[in-house]
């Protein structure tokens, strides 16, 4: 892959560039109670900062606007107070110089009190402005956020009740059992004609619509796999309240797993091509799962689903290996498919996915697949340790032609080097260690230089192609990139500027709202997503990471700003920058739980 289309990348849906998708914890003052009625709007110079809080031995930075008239007493306003929500003044700093940010309106002052340890309830106040919203200062202030991002994936789960027991007011009959799917004329072959009825049941639902994507499916479950493996202690306990809770494995594992069993049924056993995607002919009306019942239907083998579903595949043989006993011969079964996956993009190194003329759903398509093949290959290398795998992932890393970019689904191979370098000890002498890690290390060291330069203290916004489709998690998966430097140099330096990008996601930008739903004193109440837009609750489904600001405003929507950090409308209308997507919410669940599992 040698371009990257702006609105491609990061983007849920390819194909809504063009047309639209057709279409719980919560609050600073508790992280369990919901949001409930209309969210406030925040003042038109509000204080800007993460609406959960922050950690007691960690980084504490908020963004004060300078206000717009200077008013008289603007002299005054060189200093910032922390009190506690009794008005009593705890601590008080200075504001740094003002600095614009090109992409919003105004400058801003930042306010920092990192060295104020004592847990509580807080409020900053600066002269001439409304005080910010409360937050609160602890030891495990991510916790919650964490558990609901990770519960996000059970409420889009695909062919299953999601009974009150588990969902609470967001319970909702079973939709799309996908238990007889036709194979499309696009994916038929001689073992399965057209029209030859499949299963492909379970999996999630990707983003706002009820279709299943191989690709984004591919990034998604392989960042909540790396989350476990990295940081297996943190995850070990821990329970989200979902059906399989209280068994042998991690709720984690429980979720992937979920999908994995899906993803497995899309490879045809006849080939080991694996089909691109599980789909209606159009996207779906506002209804609820089980109201839309269109004919469903497997569509075209692709280069790009083999090598994603190959990698995945191998990612998981090696993490369920630990739970054969629970799963007898489940990690065999995975590391079979990712092999036989892995031939057929071999004898098919170039078919891209092309839309059929009777579809209109998402695509997920873009030229090139070296970073697939590299990325495939450096997963195969780990878990079956054959330096044949290696040798192709140099091959394919090297015809790329790119230096180490930030994850996405359209650019796969950084998470290659996330996983490599994870497994170093164990790897064959083959491994070039040192060079992986100069090529992370650069690139984590031109975000965290992004963060130390930027107005609001962010890496986010640095890099020319941050604010695209899907943005907010553009900014997760640049802290997970940061959190992998810090993994490998113990450098503080990078783990601060990984928490800075979550504050962005929780509040600190320039629109000063917390982009995932019911977390914050304001947060989206509209997203695009057919379940929270069709159940009669008023309560968005908790949980889920709006895709966030942009200027491509590709769904003909009337936003507030054309800049491109604050164009952004919480309006079911707005595909481009209010939808959610699985891909969004896995670097969510992947960096709330690392900052959680690292010591402060």
């Amino acid at each position: 892959m040698n371009h990257r289309i702006l609105c491609l990348i990061a983007c849920p849906l390819v194909v809504a560039c063009l047309a639209a998708c057709g279409g719980g914890s919560s609050s600073g003052a508790d992280p369990a109670a919901p949001v409930g009625g209309g969210v406030p709007t925040a003042p038109e110079q509000a204080i800007s900062l993460n609406q959960i809080g922050f950690y007691t031995g960690g980084p504490k930075i908020a963004a004060v606007p300078v206000p717009v008239p200077v008013p008289e007493t603007a002299a005054a306003a060189e200093t910032f107070a922390l009190v506690t929500l009794d008005d009593k003044e705890v601590f008080r700093g200075d504001l740094s110089v003002a600095r614009r940010w090109p992409h919003a309106q105004g400058r801003v002052r930042l306010a920092d009190f990192s060295s104020y340890t004592d847990a509580g309830r807080y409020r900053l106040q600066v002269e001439g402005l409304q005080p910010s919203d409360p937050f609160t200062i602890a030891d495990n202030v991510h916790n919650e956020l964490n558990r609901s991002a990770l519960k996000a994936f059970y409420f889009n789960r695909s062919g299953i009740e999601l009974t009150a027991f588990y969902a609470d007011r967001w319970a909702r009959p079973a939709g799309h059992p996908d238990t007889a799917v036709a194979v499309h004329s696009s994916a038929a072959s001689v073992s399965r004609p057209e029209g030859t009825l499949i299963s492909a049941p379970m999996g999630w639902y990707d983003a706002g619509d009820y279709n299943k994507y191989i690709v984004n499916s591919g990034i998604a479950t392989f960042t909540l796999l790396a989350a476990y493996e990295h940081f297996p202690q943190y995850y070990a306990a821990r329970e989200g309240a979902i059906p399989e809770s209280g068994n042998s494995l991690p709720d984690i594992l429980d979720e992937a797993l979920w999908n994995i069993r899906w993803m497995l049924s899309m490879q045809d056993p006849a080939d080991g091509g694996v089909y691109h995607k599980l789909t209606t002919l159009r996207f779906s009306d506002r209804v609820m799962p089980h109201r839309a019942t269109a004919a469903r239907y497997v569509v075209q083998k692709s280069t790009a689903a083999a090598l994603n579903f190959a990698a995945v595949m191998a990612v998981a043989s090696r993490v369920f290996a630990d739970y054969d006993a629970e799963l007898p011969g489940f990690a065999a079964t995975c590391a079979e498919a990712a092999e036989r996956a892995w031939q057929w993009a071999q004898d098919h190194p170039d078919q891209p996915y092309v839309q059929p003329p009777d579809i209109n759903t998402g695509t997920y398509a873009f030229p090139g697949f070296d970073d697939e093949f590299a990325w495939a290959a450096a997963e195969l290398y780990i878990a079956s340790n054959d330096d044949s795998y290696y040798t192709e992932f140099t091959r394919y890393r090297a015809a790329s032609g790119l230096a180490l970019g930030v994850p996405s689904w359209t650019r796969v191979d950084t998470l290659a080097y996330v996983s490599l370098l994870h497994h170093q000890q164990h790897l064959s002498g083959a491994a070039d260690i040192d060079g992986l890690r100069a090529a992370l290390l650069n690139l984590a060291d031109t975000l965290r230089d992004g963060a130390v330069t930027s107005a609001y203290g962010v890496a986010m916004g640095g890099g020319a192609g941050d604010f695209v489709w899907g943005s907010n998690a553009v900014a997760l998966n640049q802290s997970l990139v940061l959190i992998q430097a810090y993994r490998h140099t113990r450098r503080i330096d990078y783990l601060h500027a990984a928490l800075a990008n979550l504050d962005y996601v929780l509040g600190r930008n320039a629109l000063a709202m917390s982009f995932v739903t019911g977390i914050g004193q304001r947060s989206p109440q509209h997203v695009h997503h057919r379940p929270s837009a069709a159940d009669n609750v008023v309560e968005p489904v908790p949980g889920w990471l709006a895709g966030g600001p942009h200027a491509g405003q590709q769904d003909g929507c009337s936003y507030p700003s054309d800049l491109p950090g604050a164009s952004y409308l919480d309006d079911w209308c707005s595909y481009s920058t209010n939808e959610v997507a699985i891909n969004w919410n896995a670097p969510l669940v992947y960096v709330s739980g690392a900052l959680e599992a690292i010591s402060w």
